[in-house]
């Protein structure tokens, strides 16, 4: 019989309630101005191109599911494609990727 390559993951419930929080404490945060004027910067942190505010989101540097927070120093705006393959990277994780790239 062939393993089920699916399984539950029951999540602790402490790190649910601290991701539940930190999503909350983001949603306040896009309507500060001080988030409001980061996207009409109009530039993505990760590959620096132009963008119209509606096309940049919030990307936390360090992922809420890696024990990032939601604070000032921890969200930059991010075009969805750089969004998108950042995935759940640190930092340092995305130099590695990138000097591997090349």
């Amino acid at each position: 019989m062939t393993p089920d390559p699916y399984f539950e993951i029951d999540p602790d419930p402490e790190t649910a309630t601290r991701l539940r929080k930190e999503r909350d404490k983001a949603r306040t945060l896009k309507r500060t101005p001080w988030w409001k004027q980061q996207l009409q910067k109009g530039r993505c942190h990760y590959c620096g191109q132009p963008f119209p505010p509606d096309h940049l989101s919030m990307d936390h540097v360090v992922p809420l599911a890696r024990g990032g927070r939601s604070t000032k120093g921890n969200v930059v705006p991010a075009c969805i494609a750089c969004n998108r393959k950042k995935k759940l990277e640190t930092p340092a994780e995305a130099a590695l990727r990138k000097l591997s790239e090349s």
